[in-house]
């Protein structure tokens, strides 16, 4: 890497002796806590050590999808691959390799597996990141899903638009027209927790005073999910402001997303679409 940049081999330098600490804390007290229910038993272990680096790669060019429980046991994703081998766009968890690439992961994470892992704390691994995965790739569906609401109820086409405030860009999740000045801008956000209220909202209003900024005849609305339905009114507050028309919430259900919508849209719409 250029210098002053991290690779993951720095990364994982500065990590290591505290991580080492860690590890061997966490062992004591699982001993400790579950000393009535530790049971000795015959396991398959995978050991790396006696592996070469040639080896490694053999085995991820016949099986191509142990790759991602490799990656998850040395702490490596997608993106530390990008930057630190240059190979663009790969699919951990259906990975299609070539024999070249698959070798130069292989001497790029040999040094980071440990000695040795179980076979079944490998797959499960696997399981815990693949859930992690789908679990996110649901949750990016709901933004998704209220597009589909809006540009079936709407008379007008929204998608994704990039504008510019001086030399800086700001991205709407949704907007309408899809050429030419923003008439409708709508800002998508799911807040989870309590304690990313005030970013989120800080996110919202400062997205809504530079759509006005640029274009001081559009409209500027939000669709919130929070699960807190009685602190709803405390978001509402926050994100009481001229440069913002009109706020909704929505929840995962179907009717949900279809009312939080119709609402907006009469809301924003006032002859617009």
């Amino acid at each position: 890497m250029p210098d002053g940049y991290g690779s993951q081999q720095d990364y994982m330098t500065v990590v290591k002796a505290s991580a080492d600490i860690r590890q061997k804390a966490i062992g004591l007290a699982l001993r400790e806590a579950f000393s009535s229910f530790i049971e000795k038993c015959e396991v398959e272990i995978v050991v790396f050590s006696r592996m070469s680096a040639f080896d490694l790669a053999k085995a991820i060019i016949a099986k191509p999808l142990i790759l991602k429980p490799l990656l998850a046991s040395c702490n490596i994703a997608a993106r530390a691959i990008e930057r630190d081998l240059d190979i663009k766009n790969l699919d951990t968890y259906s990975p299609r390799l070539n024999e070249d690439n698959a070798k130069v992961i292989a001497g790029y994470i040999k040094p980071f597996l440990p000695a040795y892992l179980e076979l079944p704390a490998l797959s499960l691994l696997d399981r815990v990141w693949y859930i992690d995965k789908e679990i996110r790739k649901t949750k990016g569906n709901w933004e998704h899903r209220i597009l589909e609401e809006l540009n079936r109820s709407g008379t007008q086409r929204f998608k994704k638009r990039i504008f510019e405030v001086g030399k800086e860009n700001f991205e709407l999740d949704l907007a309408t027209p899809l050429k030419g000045d923003i008439k409708i801008g709508i800002d998508v956000k799911r807040i989870e927790a309590r304690r990313d209220i005030h970013k989120r909202c800080d996110e919202i209003v400062n997205k809504a005073s530079k759509l006005k900024s640029a274009f001081p005849n559009a409209k500027f609305g939000a669709v919130i999910y929070y699960p807190f339905i009685d602190e709803h009114i405390n978001i509402q507050s926050r994100l009481t402001s001229t440069n913002i028309d009109g706020v909704v919430f929505a929840s995962e259900s179907a009717d949900s997303i279809r009312n939080a919508v119709n609402l907006l849209l009469s809301i924003l719409s006032k002859g617009q679409l």
